[in-house]
């Protein structure tokens, strides 16, 4: 019997509560052991194929993606066997860029699916069990979206479906007796934009794009393409069926930490009970996929730091109506403990200023000053929905001493000609490592 030093089996005489699967004890060891008794490099070959048709269908960010979504559906077989029940945030930054699409192809390759544009907490309540369904939240930016209103116990209940015996409690009955209900389901989340960070925390990210010019798929058809996949659920439902309770002893080594390491171990369990080339594929793609988000994340982080040292910018001058280009970026380059001198590698110009700030909607634009001299300035105005939105509770510093600069008002005409000079290039921010805080 082959054996795998990254996965370790422990004896499943043992749960933490009803209903909830085997753990090891205190004190077990977690160095090699045999793996599970399996059907030689069936699963492997089983993954190699659904992998294969799920690409016929969908263009996904990289093939570390297409790795992690294959690797997701199939866990959702054993879902009653995890710990945990990762998340699958599937985002874009515009329409049309095939998440639905994704949606569909999980449909018809889940266990038990229930798919839904809008929901409600009592309603999913109410179909979670022992035997959870596979979430499938489609248009999520109109549940988590600025004009959504208050959706905090919807987001309540997807936190806590992450991990078990995590149950919501709520008054029912003509009794009115405290009832749990049970929270834990693997769930897919679709939308525009980013989800709220406490759910993106706790998700694999399929960042989606457009297709380009070349980039092919198969026309999704309920004809064909509805068997096809069916079939395929139908073979990873009997392969992985009989090894759930090999799956609830496996302590898969994993490399990464913390809840990231929580996140994915179901889709690592899945690779290693596969073999072949899984386990190794697998982890890369954790790798690979939890430094991509870390790298996002210190860029969110960054670019919310910049409308913060933008806000004391305006204030220290008297905040006024716009501040010239130069003048804003001289005042952040002036502040040794920040980022922006040594930002990319030369530290921070005008263009890529201009850049970190694009995604909040803010551009430079033509003003002319006090005597008629014109130039590109920053409007305070284009400023204020986003500091509303990501910096509402920054301290307001005391004006500095100095002299005000002039106000502005808008100016209609042709833009001058961008500074001479090479640009900054590199990663802002330095490296990033995969490890997530919990």
């Amino acid at each position: 019997m082959p054996v795998d030093e990254r996965t370790n089996l422990q004896p499943p005489d043992r749960a933490d509560g009803p209903g909830q699967a085997p753990r090891p004890g205190p004190g077990e060891p977690s160095g090699p052991a045999d793996r599970a008794e399996q059907t030689s490099g069936e699963g492997a070959v089983l993954l190699d194929e659904f992998r294969a048709v799920i690409g016929k269908y969908v263009v996904l960010p990289s093939e570390e993606a297409l790795t992690a979504l294959a690797l997701w559906a199939a866990a959702s077989h054993i879902q009653t066997a995890l710990q945990h029940a990762p998340r699958l945030a599937v985002m874009s930054p515009t329409k049309g860029c095939g998440k639905s699409r994704v949606l569909d192809v999980l449909h018809e390759t889940v266990h038990q699916p229930m798919m839904t544009v809008n929901t409600s907490p009592a309603v999913i309540f109410r179909v979670i069990g022992k035997n959870p369904p596979a979430l499938l939240v489609d248009e999520a930016d109109t549940i988590f979206g600025p004009k959504a209103g208050d959706k905090e116990d919807l987001r309540g209940l997807l936190n806590a479906g992450h991990q078990r015996n995590r149950p919501a409690w709520r008054i029912s009955g003509p009794e009115h007796k405290p009832t749990p209900y049970p929270t834990f389901a693997m769930a897919a989340i679709a939308g525009i934009g980013d989800l709220p960070d406490t759910i993106m925390d706790r998700a694999i990210v399929l960042r989606m794009q457009k297709r380009k010019m070349g980039e092919k798929v198969t026309p999704f058809r309920s004809r064909y393409s509805v068997p096809e996949l069916n079939a395929l659920r139908d073979r990873l439902g009997a392969w992985l069926g009989p090894l759930r309770g090999t799956a609830a002893r496996m302590v898969p080594q994993m490399p990464v930490e913390d809840r990231a390491a929580d996140t994915w171990e179901p889709l690592v369990i899945v690779a290693d009970l596969a073999g072949g080339h899984w386990p190794d594929s697998a982890r890369a793609a954790c790798l690979a996929m939890t430094r991509q988000e870390a790298v996002q994340d210190e860029q969110t982080t960054l670019k919310t730091r910049l409308l913060r040292d933008v806000r004391r910018v305006f204030d220290q001058a008297g905040s006024p109506e716009a501040l010239r280009s130069q003048d804003l970026l001289a005042a952040l380059l002036s502040d040794a403990e920040s980022p922006w001198p040594d930002y990319g590698t030369k530290g921070l110009s005008a263009y890529r200023l201009s850049a970190l700030l694009r995604d909040f909607d803010i551009r430079p634009a033509n003003h002319r000053f006090e005597q008629g001299r014109q130039a590109k300035a920053y409007a305070r105005n284009k400023f204020l929905d986003a500091w509303a939105r990501y910096c509402p509770n920054a301290a307001q510093p005391t004006p500095a001493a100095g002299p005000a600069l002039a106000p502005a008002r808008p100016l209609q005409g042709v833009p001058p000609a961008p500074p001479a000079g090479s640009l900054p290039v590199g990663p802002p921010g330095g490296t990033a490592g995969p490890k997530r805080a919990r």
